[in-house]
C-alpha cells in the first residue's frame, strides 16, 4: 500500500506538530499553557492535536515577529472557531488588527530613526538640548529636580 493511500488521520501527535510547525516540544507546552493552542489526552496519556494546530501556530510565530505580544495574540486567537483550522477570511481580520498598530510602530521608530541620526552629530545628549534625551524640554517649566513621564512622554 503507498503512503497515499493511507488513511487521513484528523489528530497528530506533538512529534509531528513539532517536526511540521518547526518549534520545539517545549514551545508547543509553552503555546499550550498560555491558552494559544489546544490538545487532549489519549487513553495512554499522549498529547493529540487537531491537524488545524498547524496553522494556528503559523499565525503565531507570524506574528511574534511582528512583535505582537503573545497576550494579544491569545486574546485574538480566542475569537476564532476553537475546533477549526483558522481560514485566510480569519487571517485577514487578524492581520488588518495588527497592520495599524504595526504602522504606528513602523512610525515611531522611523522618527526615532531620524533624531538619532542627527543627535550623532553633536553627540552630546544634553539633558537640557537633546531631542532624545530631553524632547522639547517639557517639563522645564516646573524647575529642577526629577519628574516622572508616563511611557508616553506625560507626566505622572
Amino acid at each position: 500500500m503507498a503512503e497515499s493511500d493511507l488513511p487521513v488521520s484528523r489528530e497528530i501527535t506533538i512529534g509531528e506538530v513539532a517536526r511540521r510547525s518547526g518549534v520545539s516540544v517545549a514551545t508547543l507546552h509553552f503555546y499550550e499553557s498560555r491558552g494559544l493552542i489546544k490538545s487532549w489526552r489519549t487513553s495512554g496519556n499522549q498529547r493529540r492535536y487537531p491537524r488545524g494546530v498547524l496553522r494556528r501556530i503559523a499565525i503565531i510565530k507570524v506574528a511574534q515577529r511582528m512583535g505582537i505580544p503573545l497576550a494579544e495574540i491569545q486574546a485574538n486567537l480566542q475569537t476564532l472557531p476553537a475546533n477549526c483550522a483558522p481560514s485566510a477570511a480569519d487571517w485577514q481580520t487578524l492581520s488588518a488588527r495588527w497592520r495599524a498598530d504595526l504602522d504606528d510602530r513602523i512610525a515611531r521608530l522611523t522618527h526615532l530613526r531620524d533624531q538619532l541620526s542627527s543627535c550623532i552629530g553633536c553627540g552630546c545628549l544634553s539633558l537640557e538640548d537633546c531631542p532624545l534625551r530631553n524632547p522639547g524640554d517639557r517639563l522645564a517649566a516646573q524647575g529642577s529636580g526629577p519628574h516622572l513621564l508616563d511611557g508616553k512622554g506625560g507626566e505622572n
